[in-house]
């Protein structure tokens, strides 16, 4: 199994548990050199907050574990394409890499209705891989919005 493949099983298992503590299942983990800094998914209803999505949990838990904002050599693995905010908060902490399972056409911003991470404007521009177990994700997500309607 490739690395990419590996790393995003892991955020798919994130995922699950966010789901089943009545989150939308989206997990998310940043890897350098092979190891997880953080990982996380989805506690926006817990904690009553629009900005917990799990790229944001992700990025500000391996800031306060790493001591430093700036996180060159890691790649961001997520479950679902960031979202403005979370693309935004890539391309401020320099993560060169994201590598993602399944598109968002509501608000995705890495590419389906912007793409903020490779946007030639800013003074970062991040590697972007989609489709790493987009099936299982995307299955994921359609029968937790499905349970809920």
């Amino acid at each position: 199994m490739d690395n990419d493949s590996f790393w995003m099983r892991r955020a798919l298992a994130l995922a699950r548990q966010a789901g089943e503590k009545g989150e939308v299942p989206v997990g998310a983990v940043l890897v350098k050199d092979g190891v997880p800094l953080a990982e996380g998914f989805n506690l926006r209803e817990q904690r009553g907050s629009p900005i917990a999505h799990a790229e944001m949990l992700v990025i500000q838990d391996a800031t306060e574990k790493v001591g430093n904002w700036r996180f060159t050599g890691t790649t961001l693995y997520v479950t679902l394409e960031p979202c403005a905010m979370c693309a935004g908060a890539i391309v401020l902490a320099r993560i060169p890499k994201v590598v993602y399972a399944t598109p968002d056409p509501k608000s995705g911003a890495a590419g389906t209705l912007y793409n903020i991470l490779q946007d030639e404007r800013l003074n970062h521009r991040v590697e972007l891989i989609s489709g790493v177990l987009a099936e299982e994700s995307s299955a994921l997500l359609k029968a937790f919005f499905r349970q809920r309607r």
